[in-house]
């Protein structure tokens, strides 16, 4: 269970997560690099060359995908971790049907992390007790330590 404190940071680390692994996507020529570095690996599975269509696919992938992980990293708002962990499961969705149907196994590194942001952003937030609502003063020590973290300025 999270405190609201904690989730909001988990939604901005998945964020940042899908920034830095999905920004080589939004561009053709950017893709063309990675791509080649991961075909040079030679793993197991296939890496097929990309078409054009493909080569739009895949920009349009990583373009959506960083604009949504600005707005996370901006704004952690719960409502946006929920909703990215049911984008997440059905990336994993596809991921694994992909796997299944002998995609390349580089696939399995990124399926574990979908699956473990999923998870993580699925988790209970605790509610806020209505202590925790009042103003808290440096002097005044009430309510409980939930309470008095959750009503901590700087909360990012």
């Amino acid at each position: 269970m999270w405190t609201s404190t904690q989730y909001r940071h988990v939604v901005r680390g998945s964020a940042w997560y899908d920034l830095i692994v999905t920004a080589a996507f939004a561009t053709p020529w950017s893709f063309a690099f990675v791509h080649g570095l991961l075909s040079a690996l030679n793993l197991p599975g296939e890496l097929p060359a990309f078409q054009p269509v493909h080569m739009l696919m895949a920009n349009l992938l990583g373009s959506l995908v960083c604009v949504w992980a600005v707005l996370r990293i901006r704004d952690p708002q719960a409502l946006y971790g929920r909703y990215d962990a049911v984008a997440r499961f059905l990336f994993a969705a596809w991921q694994a049907y992909a796997l299944a149907h002998g995609a390349s196994s580089i696939l399995l590194v990124f399926l574990v992390f979908e699956l473990a942001w999923g998870v993580a952003q699925v988790l209970p937030v605790r509610k806020l007790s209505r202590a925790g609502s009042l103003p808290q003063g440096n002097a005044v020590n009430c309510g409980s330590g939930l309470a008095r973290e959750e009503a901590r300025p700087n909360n990012n």
